[in-house]
C-alpha cells in the first residue's frame, strides 16, 4: 500500500532531492517508507513561489475554486481504503478510526467547496448622522495572501484539510509543514492537488525538521501562520511570528460533567470513546470526569467495566480499539505520570500497564488536582474520576485549568445546560455528549492556553481574509 519513497511538493511539483526522512510503522517499529526532507533553501524557494502566485490565486473565480475542492473530495473517496491503510501504518491509528478520519477528510473538502462560493460581504448604511449623510458603503473579504501551515501527527489527514481546504476556498497560496512522524497523508493530498492546473506556487508541502522550519514562522512574505500542536511550541512560535496574523489550535485537558439525572449507560458509552479513542491522542480527549456523588459509585463501576473490555493491539485488526501511542517515548511519559499520581494518593481503577508504545486504557480516582494527570495534557489513554455534590462546584472545577478547549455535560436540566454555556471558560460546550465531539463545519478552538482563533471552514476562511470597504460619496448636481 505504501510506496517505498515519497517526494515533497514545491511550487505544485513533486521533487525528491533526498529520502532522508524515515517514517516508521508505529505498531511494529519497522521502517515503512522514506520521504524527501526539505532544507531552508527549499522552504525559501517555496515562499517566493507562493508570493508570486498571490495575484493569480486571488483572481481565480469562486466556481473554479469550488471545482478544485470537489475534485479533491472525489479523489479522496476513490482512494479511501488506501488512505486509511496508510494512516493506520504511519500513525498507528486503528483501522476503523482511520477510515473515519478519511471520511472526515472528504467531508471537510466538501464543506469547503460549498463555502468557496458564498464568501459574501455586506451593504453598510452610513447615514446615521448629518455628517455622514450622502455616503454609502459596501465591504467584501479579500484573500490575506501566502499562508504558512504547521500540522500535528494525531490527525494527519483531517487537520491538514482544515488548513488547506479553506486556503483554496479563499484563494490563498500556502506552504505546509506536516508532522515529521506522519507526513505521508499530507503528501498524498499534494499528489491530488498536483493533478490540477493551479497557478505555479499555489501550494508547497514540505516535511522538514523542527529546527529547519524557521521560515514557516519568521518570513515576512507570509501573511498568516496557522499552527496546531502543543501549547509550548505554539506560544513560542507566536513570539517569533512578527507582524503576521497567528492562529493557534493547541492542547487541553478536557473535562466532562455527569450530573445525577444523567442516563449513566449512555454517558459511559460516549465517554469511553472520548477518553480512549485513538489512544487518547486528541486535544479534546476526555481527561477529567466529574460525577455527581449520588451516582458516582454506579458510574465508576460501569465505566471501569467498559474500559476493561476495550481491545488493544495491532491497529490493522478490525477489532482493535486502542493502538500504540505515536512513540515509545510518549508511552513512557504517560506511564511516569500515572506512577506519580499513584505515589501521591491516586488509585488505579484499571489499566496502568505499558508494553513498548502500547498503553492500556487507564482510569484513576483520588488524584490530586495539581498532579500532571489533572493539570497538564496527558495525550494518552488515561482519564481521572472525581465526584461533586454541587453543580456550581463542578463548573468551578472544570474552569480550574489553564486550558479551555471544550467541555462536556450530561444532564437533562436545560437551566443547568444554559448556565454551563454561560460560565464555562472554554471554546465549546457539548451537552449530552463528550467534549471530544466535533463537526467539521463548526467553529472550533479554545481560550487561555488552548489557543487563538477558530478552525471550522467558514471561520478559518475569515482568518485567511481581510475586510476591504468601499465608500461612495453621492454627489448631486
Amino acid at each position: 500500500m505504501l510506496q517505498k519513497e515519497y517526494p515533497y511538493f514545491i511550487g505544485n511539483r513533486p521533487q525528491k532531492p533526498n529520502t532522508d526522512l524515515v517514517v516508521t510503522d508505529k505498531y511494529s517499529g519497522k521502517i515503512a517508507t522514506r520521504v524527501a526532507l526539505a532544507d531552508e533553501a527549499a522552504i525559501d524557494r517555496a515562499i517566493g513561489l507562493a508570493e508570486k502566485a498571490t495575484e493569480a490565486m486571488q483572481q481565480m473565480p469562486s466556481f473554479r475554486r469550488q471545482e478544485i475542492l470537489q475534485h479533491c473530495a472525489d479523489r479522496f473517496a476513490e482512494r479511501r481504503e488506501e488512505l486509511a491503510q496508510i494512516l493506520c501504518i504511519e500513525a498507528g491509528k486503528p483501522i476503523n478510526d482511520s477510515r473515519g478520519e478519511v471520511d472526515r477528510l472528504i467531508e471537510t473538502f466538501k464543506i469547503a467547496a460549498e463555502e468557496s462560493v458564498r464568501m459574501t460581504g455586506e451593504y453598510l448604511p452610513l447615514d446615521r448622522s448629518a455628517r455622514t449623510q450622502g455616503y454609502t458603503s459596501i465591504w467584501k473579504r479579500v484573500p490575506i495572501g501566502p499562508c504558512s501551515f504547521i500540522s500535528p501527527f494525531n490527525f494527519p489527514l483531517n487537520l491538514v484539510a482544515h488548513k488547506i481546504a479553506p486556503a483554496i476556498a479563499t484563494g490563498c497560496p500556502f506552504i505546509l509543514k506536516p508532522a515529521s512522524m506522519t507526513p505521508v497523508g499530507a503528501l498524498i493530498i499534494g499528489e491530488t492537488l498536483a493533478e490540477l492546473e493551479l497557478p505555479e506556487g499555489a501550494f508547497s508541502i514540505l516535511p522538514c525538521t523542527r529546527d529547519g522550519a524557521r521560515l514557516f514562522t519568521e518570513d515576512d512574505r507570509l501573511k498568516l501562520l496557522s499552527f496546531t500542536g502543543s501549547p509550548e511550541a505554539g506560544w513560542h512560535l507566536k513570539s517569533k511570528a512578527g507582524k503576521k496574523k497567528v492562529v493557534l489550535e493547541l492542547g487541553g485537558n478536557a473535562a466532562c460533567v455527569v450530573d445525577e439525572d444523567a442516563d449513566l449507560d449512555d454517558a459511559v458509552s460516549r465517554i469511553i470513546i472520548g477518553a480512549f479513542y485513538q489512544s487518547g491522542q486528541s486535544c479534546i480527549s476526555v481527561q477529567r470526569i466529574l460525577v455527581h456523588e449520588n451516582v458516582y459509585k454506579s458510574f465508576k463501576n460501569k465505566i471501569t467495566k467498559a474500559a476493561l473490555a476495550l481491545k488493544t493491539g495491532d491497529p490493522k485488526k478490525e477489532e482493535t480499539f486502542i493502538g500504540p501511542l505515536i512513540s515509545e517515548k510518549e508511552a513512557e511519559r504517560v506511564e511516569a505520570w500515572i506512577k506519580s499520581a499513584v505515589n501521591h494518593g491516586g488509585q488505579i481503577l484499571c489499566g496502568g500497564n505499558r508494553k513498548g508504545a502500547m498503553m492500556d486504557a487507564t482510569l484513576l480516582e483520588d488524584v490530586p488536582e495539581d498532579e500532571k494527570l489533572c493539570a497538564q495534557e496527558v495525550f494518552g489513554p488515561v482519564a481521572v474520576l472525581s465526584s461533586f455534590n454541587d453543580f456550581d462546584e463542578a463548573i468551578e472545577k472544570v474552569n480550574n485549568s489553564k486550558y479551555g478547549l471544550q467541555a462536556g455535560l450530561f444532564t437533562r436540566d436545560i437551566y443547568k445546560a444554559m448556565n454551563a454555556w454561560d460560565k464555562l471558560d472554554v471554546g465549546g460546550v457539548i451537552i449530552g455528549d463528550m467534549p471530544s465531539w466535533r463537526a467539521d463545519q463548526m467553529p472550533y478552538g479554545g481560550v487561555k492556553e488552548s489557543g487563538l482563533g477558530r478552525e471550522g471552514i467558514r471561520f478559518a476562511m475569515e482568518d485567511m481574509t481581510e475586510i476591504r470597504i468601499l465608500v461612495v460619496r453621492n454627489i448631486t448636481e
